[in-house]
């Protein structure tokens, strides 16, 4: 490029520079708005993560081409300069905002380039700074999706730069710059499909520029050949041979590009483009009448909207509709300059002509006329055919300076026509500053656009502001009352503000807008895909009621029938399965799923779920690995499957369980489970002090973090530090008063180590008013008695007990060494247990026996819900604090536990020892 810029001097380099920072500087200021979200926020293929060989599967949306839900466009080149900016900047909408404006200022120096072939050095500038500063071309360069638009634009120019050197000597053929504009001509058309065009530019040039024929000169030509009176000259069999060589590649390219899509044409709706499901003349009539639409942009961008589609341009369904004047008028100047352009000789129509072709060929792919396209107008796809107007206008306005009289006013004109538009760009850019912004400008524009009041209503929506976004999507279906998508945005918000009632009625509608099936007529062919989230979203709203399950499920099957490869109908479904307890047939449609998307990281974590549902947890740790193989930063894959590994009891698992906890930690720095459960593994690693600072970690985040409290507690009462466990057992009673473990802990702590008998009493008469039937609370509650040598109520206390627990045999001890005691000593003379223990100790071994299984106390979770609906909703997991008991325990915690069930037994023997003995 900088070999083919030359002849642009510095200076002139400069002041485009400069004016086109006067003119954008403000869009650095702007987010992601519109269809920025679905290419950039939404958009996986951007995360250094995903495979390179993904943006060369996927559209332009991250979508797999190969889906029929894909948009076709196939842009992977501009997707990878996304991907850059991902790398260097994450979501930082600066640095996107910055490189289109950089892309800009290259398409405006390139573009002078291609001015000074056709035009004297001071109208190319006043070309290209019409250019720099139109305001048409907001959309294109503040807009970050408008990238396409450009990097398409810089390769196109540069094309046809290349293809200009190919004539050489003597009317030679340079076949070198023709392979380099094949080469850029194939590079832009993976930035933008219309970069292809730029070969019919090339071969007009070559017959009408290059070679200099006129069309009367063509036409004798080819009657005299015709004729038998001549041959075709030399010259011309060269010119025939370059376009041979250029409509071969430009074939060859159109097959691959056929091939990419899979030779599917995008599913669009009558919402998005009206007239494309038209009836003739209706179809044809407003077609047509969009050209003139576009032409008016180009000359007046006063009224300036982001989205064109749906009621905006009402349907020409008639002749005598009075718009036609307006195509008849657009048809007749464009004919007469064609017609001016092809016939005479000279400089001028060959500006003419070239200024036509760049306005007319580039447009043809977004024209409707030869296939239908997902727009009705879209001022992006106007940024290469406002290079030909601007050629146009600056070759006039060339024509009028040079009139002495018209001179003074023509600069003035200029300078008038300079200065406005920059101003309505710089003022146009703040528009794109958020999505609320856009889309209200865009109502000032067109109050018949149902699709604007429904992304105003979004805006809102995302700001938590549902009142007042659902008046603006109660306003869309009343604009548009057949728009599917208005009726279940209506349902979704009367959802949020907790009016199921109103919200089932609004999807009843939408659902009853649906089209009908039709014998032997693909479906999925004639319905937009996220239409069909209206049976997800009613069937997700009513599962809510235990009673509807069935009805829920039947709506999910029925999406699926209508559309066999619906992924989230299946994903959605599998929860349902699970909540009704179905596991197995849950475990069917997460593979069916996994059957459309084996890289989606979701599903595999989904799997997982079921397979612990199934009591399977070798296969559910497999899945929950291959969730984080496709997303390593998939927070429940990373937490959940820590805590499977937790649970094994395999230490050789534990290093890999504290790793994932450390990175889920580390991506969710505000959540005190994880740092609950880092706690956990350093109490099964007898890391005690590691595990003190997790649990204060986790209490501090969550004062009230019931299992965190409890095992803080239970980690001091293990490592000799019982009266520091207290003041925590304190805070856990004052939370949860009835926390049967917790009084017991406190009771045994209050008994051994304070001697504070009143206190314990409280704690263990406490748990018998909670539960009545409660051995560990009972027996403690007759060791009391027995250290307030009250042996006759402390044998009725234990005669109570064993007809509870009538198999323990520590109960069935110390009730015969009550008695033994009673016997012998009488009523009158009882002997204190030793400070040390007795059956209190007893009492403790089998208190702590049980403690130990709370210790598990862990975090439940659910399946991720990959449900998009509308409204952008996270994946949903329930998190509870509630005590989790697990059956299984690692080998050192069964070891523990029988060293201290035999200390606790030879403490035994010394009081039976003690009690014989007196």
């Amino acid at each position: 490029l900088l070999e083919k810029m030359a002849d642009v001097s510095l200076k002139e380099a400069a002041l485009i520079v400069g004016v086109v920072a006067a003119c954008y500087w403000n869009s650095l200021f702007c987010g992601f708005v519109f269809d920025d979200v679905s290419a950039i926020l939404d958009n996986k293929d951007l995360h250094p993560s995903t495979p390179l060989k993904n943006l060369f599967q996927n559209d332009f949306w991250g979508t797999p081409m190969s889906e029929e839900r894909s948009h076709k466009s196939y842009r992977p080149l501009t997707v990878l300069t996304f991907r850059l900016n991902y790398l260097f900047s994450e979501l930082n909408a600066v640095s996107y905002h910055f490189l289109n404006l950089v892309f800009h200022v290259v398409v405006c120096i390139v573009f002078l380039k291609v001015c000074k072939l056709f035009l004297d050095n001071r109208s190319s500038v006043v070309a290209s700074l019409l250019f720099a500063v139109h305001p048409i071309h907001t959309e294109a360069v503040t807009g970050v999706v408008g990238r396409a638009e450009l990097l398409s634009s810089i390769f196109f120019l540069a094309a046809f730069l290349s293809y200009t050197k190919s004539k050489g000597p003597d009317n030679t053929i340079v076949w070198t710059p023709i392979a380099v504009t094949v080469f850029l001509v194939a590079v832009a058309t993976l930035c933008k499909e219309q970069g292809i065009t730029v070969v019919g530019i090339c071969c007009v040039y070559e017959v009408f520029i290059a070679q200099g024929y006129t069309l009367p000169a063509l036409l004798d030509t080819a009657v005299q050949i015709l004729r038998g009176k001549g041959s075709i000259p030399f010259s011309m069999l060269q010119t025939l041979l370059k376009l041979i060589v250029l409509m071969f590649s430009t074939l060859l390219l159109v097959v691959v590009r056929v091939q990419v899509i899979q030779s599917q044409l995008p599913v669009f709706t009558r919402f998005d483009n009206p007239a494309a499901v038209s009836p003739s003349p209706a179809r044809q009539l407003t077609f047509n009448y969009l050209l003139p639409v576009n032409a008016w942009l180009l000359l007046n961008p006063s009224e300036l909207c982001c989205d064109w589609t749906m009621g905006t341009i009402p349907l020409v369904e008639s002749l005598l509709d009075v718009r036609n004047v307006a195509t008849l008028t657009f048809f007749c100047f464009l004919g007469s300059l064609m017609v001016f352009s092809l016939r005479y000789p000279g400089d001028s129509s060959k500006t003419v002509l070239m200024a036509l072709c760049l306005i007319v060929l580039p447009f043809i792919p977004a024209s409707n006329l030869f296939f239908p396209v997902g727009f009705v107008v879209a001022e992006r796809v106007l940024y290469v055919p406002s290079m030909g107007f601007c050629i146009l206008v600056a070759h006039g306005w060339k024509k009028l300076s040079n009139k002495s009289v018209l001179r003074k006013i023509s600069w003035v004109c200029l300078a008038a026509v300079l200065f406005t538009h920059a101003l309505k760009t710089l003022h146009r850019n703040w528009d794109w500053e958020s999505e609320y912004t856009l889309f209200m400008s865009a109502l000032k524009v067109n109050k018949n656009n149902a699709k604007l009041w429904n992304n105003v209503g979004h805006a809102l929506e995302n700001e938590k502001n549902f009142e007042r976004a659902l008046q603006f999507f109660i306003q869309a279906t009343q604009v548009q009352p057949d728009d599917i998508g208005a009726h279940m945005n209506v349902g979704r918000t009367y959802k949020n503000l907790n009016k199921t009632k109103e919200a089932e009625e609004s999807y009843m509608i939408a659902k009853s807008l649906m089209p009908q099936i039709i014998p032997g007529k693909k479906y999925a062919a004639r319905v937009a895909p996220n239409h069909l989230n209206v049976y997800i979203n009613l069937a997700n709203l009513i599962r809510a009621n235990e009673s509807r399950l069935e009805e829920a499920d039947q709506l999910y099957r029925q999406a699926i029938s209508m559309r066999p490869d619906f992924k989230q109908a299946y994903i959605s479904r599998g929860e349902l399965l699970l909540k009704m307890n179905k596991p197995l047939k849950a475990k069917e449609a997460y593979l069916r799923a996994l059957e459309l998307d084996r890289t989606n990281a979701d599903l595999w974590y989904n799997l997982a779920i079921v397979y612990i549902e199934l009591k399977d947890p070798t296969e559910a740790l497999k899945n929950f690995n291959r969730a984080l193989e496709l997303n390593p930063t998939h927070k429940l894959a990373l937490f959940n499957s820590a805590l499977l590994m937790q649970e094994s009891g395999d230490a050789r698992l534990r290093p890999e369980a504290k790793q994932r906890l450390l990175h889920y930690v580390k991506e969710e720095p505000q959540d005190s489970n994880g740092y609950f459960n880092l706690g956990m593994l350093a109490m099964d690693d007898k890391k005690d002090m590691e595990a003190e600072a997790w649990m204060k970690k986790a209490i501090r985040l969550q004062p009230n973090f019931r299992s965190a409290l409890f095992n803080l507690a239970l980690l001091y009462s293990q490592t000799g530090k019982e009266l520091m466990a207290l003041p925590v057992l304190e805070d856990l009673l004052r939370y949860y008063p009835d926390h049967t473990k917790g009084l017991i802990l406190k009771g045994d702590i209050l008994m051994n180590q304070k001697k504070d008998i009143v206190g314990a009493k409280m704690c263990f008469e406490k748990i018998l008013e909670l539960d009545p039937n409660n051995v560990q609370g009972k027996h403690n509650l007759c060791v009391v008695y027995f250290e307030e040598k009250d042996l006759i109520k402390a044998e009725k206390c234990l005669v109570e007990t064993l007809a509870l627990a009538p198999h323990e045999e520590y109960i069935q001890r110390h009730l015969s060494i009550v008695r033994s005691k009673i016997a012998s000593l009488g009523a009158v003379e009882q002997s204190s247990l030793p400070s040390d223990g007795t059956a209190a100790s007893e009492a403790k071994k089998n208190s702590f026996q049980n403690l130990k299984e709370a210790k598990s106390e862990k975090t439940t979770t659910q399946p991720t819900v990959d449900n998009k609906e509308h409204s952008k909703t996270k994946k949903p997991t329930e998190k509870s604090n509630v005590d989790k008991e697990t059956p299984k325990k690692s080998t050192k915690e069964i070891k523990d536990i029988e060293k201290k069930r035999v200390a606790a037994l030879k403490r035994l023997e010394e009081i039976e020892r003690i009690l014989n003995g007196e």
